[in-house]
């Protein structure tokens, strides 16, 4: 009986173990090379053909070249993910480069799959990331960032990125999925899409309807304009 509940408690914690740590799928084969035309839906994107398999599915460029910072943000990220490289999939890795105009603002937002780590290349940055909600705190941890330096943003957690400095700015971001995903926090709740109701986010926000209906308001003039 000892044994037999010894052996629940093991697999229990090994059970425990591997829901704890899950991320993106381990490979079982060298590659898995995304098909895109494929109309099968997996947890992530079902393998080409080895046969059909050129360098190219390995391969971008242009992650040298600045990107557009001429938006209301000030800033630009270039997502080097499965979508841009289908010789991705599987592997658990993706990554950005991401752009600063002076003052320029990578907004509050989360990765729901995957933990990143920056590293800037010129220029400084203030950065920052709020833990989940403990007690009744959510901490904040910040940092200034100069060329060189490095920053840890984990998985999920909201976090941010701001050029303190009147020169551009230029960081490269490391994620550990293949499709990290992003949610942008003022998109996803002043513009979604059917609305969220102005009572909820008056109430949420503790504010009057009059200043969401405008946020709302704005937002979606952002995005169809």
């Amino acid at each position: 009986m000892m044994a037999k509940i010894l052996l629940s408690v093991a697999l229990l914690a090994l059970a425990s173990y591997h829901v704890a740590w899950a991320s993106d799928p381990s490979p079982l084969q060298d590659f898995c090379v995304a098909d895109n035309s494929s109309k099968v839906l997996v947890n992530g994107f079902v393998c080409k053909s080895m046969d059909d398999v050129k360098a190219e599915d390995f391969f971008t460029y242009g992650l040298d070249k600045p990107g557009n910072t001429t938006n209301k943000l000030g800033s630009i990220v270039r997502a080097v993910n499965v979508n841009t490289i289908p010789g991705l999939n599987t592997l658990g890795i993706s990554m950005a480069r991401i752009d600063f105009a002076p003052r320029g603002l990578n907004p509050p937002h989360t990765h729901p799959r995957a933990t990143e780590i920056l590293t800037v290349l010129e220029g400084e940055l203030y950065v920052g990331f709020v833990t989940s909600n403990i007690g009744q705190t959510n901490r904040l941890f910040t940092k200034i960032l100069k060329k060189g330096d490095v920053f840890v943003f984990p998985q999920g957690l909201v976090h941010f990125q701001l050029n303190r400095g009147h020169t551009r700015a230029v960081a490269i971001a490391a994620l550990s999925s293949q499709n990290p995903g992003t949610i942008t926090i003022a998109n996803a709740v002043f513009g979604s899409n059917p609305s969220i109701s102005d009572e909820v986010l008056a109430k949420a926000f503790r504010v009057d309807q009059k200043i969401v209906d405008r946020l709302q308001a704005q937002f979606w003039m952002d995005n169809n304009n």
